[in-house]
């Protein structure tokens, strides 16, 4: 099992910035893909960023590329989500997700680990 925890979200100015840091603890040795997910109300669960664990390879939602960065530090077994010049079309709870196998990254029900969640608001 893989316990991932998330912190980092609040409340900001459109165009402000914000970092949300991902733990994750147990068999981390298992992880081979984390991803950042987020849901809006009302809406489903889509895809922000994902990273490689061992390659450090990394994809974005189109929404997000050149805003959004994703990044990790293997030692801290913790994954970042830097996020600026944010809209408050960004405005969502952000779930932290990692998975052991996942090829398509970008498939949320693919991923077996999911944080709890936390909430980010952008206000205009």
């Amino acid at each position: 099992q893989v316990q991932l925890v998330e912190s980092g979200g609040g409340l900001v100015q459109a165009g402000g910035s914000l970092r949300l840091s991902c733990a994750a603890s147990g068999r981390t040795f298992s992880i081979y893909t984390m991803g950042w997910f987020r849901q809006a109300p009302g809406k489903e669960r889509e895809f922000v960023a994902a990273i490689r664990w061992k390659s450090g390879n990394t994809y974005y939602a189109d929404s997000v590329k050149g805003r959004f960065t994703i990044s990790r530090d293997n030692a801290k077994n913790t994954v970042y989500l830097q996020m600026n010049s944010l809209k408050p079309e960004d405005t969502a709870v952000y779930y932290c997700a990692a998975d052991a196998t996942i090829v398509d990254v970008r498939i949320a029900y693919d991923y077996d680990y999911w944080g709890q969640g936390t909430q980010v608001t952008v206000s205009s």
